[in-house]
């Protein structure tokens, strides 16, 4: 199987006495719980709720490695210095540039090598590790093949920071959301969305009999829209969609369109979520 090296990813380390309570008051990710050879999802929110920035968090010696898109890093490494106030904590960019990532019989040697498992995938059974720097000359397409087959979106190809709630992205299902672990910003937003079951944005599927449409593409039912989507190989993709109107949709035999090219819209199996065929089952 692949190790693939991806370029555009970029790395931060959290280390220092306080290291672990300064990241635990201030992300959505259960740090306490964090296994030692697991990388689990992440976000820092607005006061509003919504991903500032996400990124993937794995426990290296005394401290905590940081991966997130390379445009954002040094954006996350200002926001991060300004919480730091007096804490004990040293936050400095890895020497390490990129990522790679393995999965299959390769993803279990890697894991001896400093390697973490990403739990996202753990969810969907299927072993993939990440690792600072280049391990491996796999084409990126690959990857994101896995990505797509398994419904793991990723921020800039599948949903827009500042516009998006890790309900949205499916953060409170793949490991990345705590909702017992006390304040953190954001929290009582995402707490409230949890608690009162008003999450109707998700992440599906998508799959067409001839190529898609790109990213960005409209998906419609009845002419009305559905969602947007996201990354796209082929006849295969990502879209965040209203679960509601493409229930109903889908109840109702109405054809859900991205653009012109009629599509079938599927759950992520792992997420436990069904589409809900009436405004009653929505709100349940």
């Amino acid at each position: 199987m692949p190790a693939v090296f991806l370029k555009d990813r970029s790395l931060l380390f959290v280390s220092g006495a306080e290291a672990q309570s300064f990241l635990q008051n201030l992300i959505t990710t259960d740090i306490a719980a964090l296994g030692a050879d697991e990388a689990r999802p992440g976000a820092l929110l607005t006061p509003q709720g919504k991903i500032l920035f996400d990124f993937m968090i794995w426990q290296d010696g005394d401290g905590y490695m940081i991966e997130t898109d390379a445009g954002q890093r040094d954006g996350l490494l200002k926001r991060l210095t300004m919480y730091k106030l007096r804490a004990a904590v040293t936050l400095a960019p890895s020497t390490e540039e990129g990522v790679t990532v393995s999965w299959g019989e390769d993803a279990e040697g890697a894991r001896g090598s400093q390697g973490a498992r990403d739990s996202r995938f753990a969810k969907a059974g299927v072993t993939l590790t990440r690792r600072a720097g280049r391990q491996g000359d796999g084409a990126e397409a690959l990857y994101d093949v896995l990505r797509i087959r398994h419904g793991i979106v990723t921020s800039g190809s599948d949903f827009a920071l500042q516009d998006a709630f890790p309900h949205d992205v499916l953060m409170d299902f793949n490991g990345g959301l705590s909702f017992r672990k006390g304040c953190y910003v954001g929290q009582e937003v995402v707490s409230r969305m949890q608690h009162r079951g008003t999450a109707r944005r998700r992440v599906v599927t998508v799959s067409a009999a001839t190529d898609l449409p790109g990213t960005g593409t409209e998906i419609t039912a009845a002419g009305k829209p559905v969602g947007t989507l996201g990354s796209v190989h082929g006849g295969n993709g990502l879209a965040i969609v209203r679960i509601d109107r493409a229930g109903a949709a889908m109840a109702a035999g109405t054809p859900l369109l991205a653009g012109d090219t009629p599509v079938s819209l599927v759950l992520p199996a792992w997420s436990g979520l069904v589409f809900p065929a009436s405004a009653d089952e929505a709100s349940a």
